[in-house]
């Protein structure tokens, strides 16, 4: 995408920062093929950040005054070229059941890779999505990776209500 802008939201987490993307889509009219990504952002003051890119820098005027409303600092461009993607071409058709070539025919994932595995998946693998699907950027891929589940299924590898760290301590 040839257009973005940063909002930083000073947010401390990934759900709140797909919260805040959500209320984006939400609250603006966002163009189709657009991407909305989170981003960490380390240093001295670790936090999330989210961006939105598009073909056109016009489909961004009303995230960036939106966001300027809410107090949010709004920088041009993507922080990094790594983010998380959350809003994405067909995105909100990843729900369920569903297999690996159904994922990359109706969705703007470029890949599968499966964690730990020297090669990608079949196409007929079946992905139970969680309803939760979140690929990254890679070298310019958008990449969805996944983990052996049961019966011979893949589910994505982030899950949509992770164990805090140090839960049973």
């Amino acid at each position: 995408m040839p257009y973005a802008v940063t909002v930083d939201a000073g947010l401390r987490d990934l759900r709140t920062a797909d919260h805040l993307l959500r209320a984006l889509t939400a609250e603006l009219a966002l163009p189709e093929g657009g991407f909305g990504c989170t981003h960490l952002v380390r240093g001295e003051r670790p936090r999330v950040v989210v961006s939105l890119a598009s073909e056109s820098e016009a489909d961004l005027d009303d995230v960036r005054a939106w966001s300027v409303s809410q107090g949010y600092e709004v920088t041009e461009g993507a922080p990094d070229a790594v983010g998380r993607a959350v809003l994405y071409r067909g995105a909100d058709l990843l729900r369920g059941t569903t297999t690996v070539e159904e994922v990359l025919a109706v969705s703007a994932i470029d890949r599968v890779t499966v964690l730990g595995a020297a090669d990608g998946p079949g196409p007929a693998t079946v992905l139970v999505t969680h309803d939760h699907v979140r690929p990254q950027w890679r070298s310019g891929e958008l990449v969805l990776t996944a983990m052996p589940a049961a019966g011979g299924t893949l589910v994505p590898f982030e899950v949509p209500e992770p164990t805090p760290c140090c839960a049973d301590h």
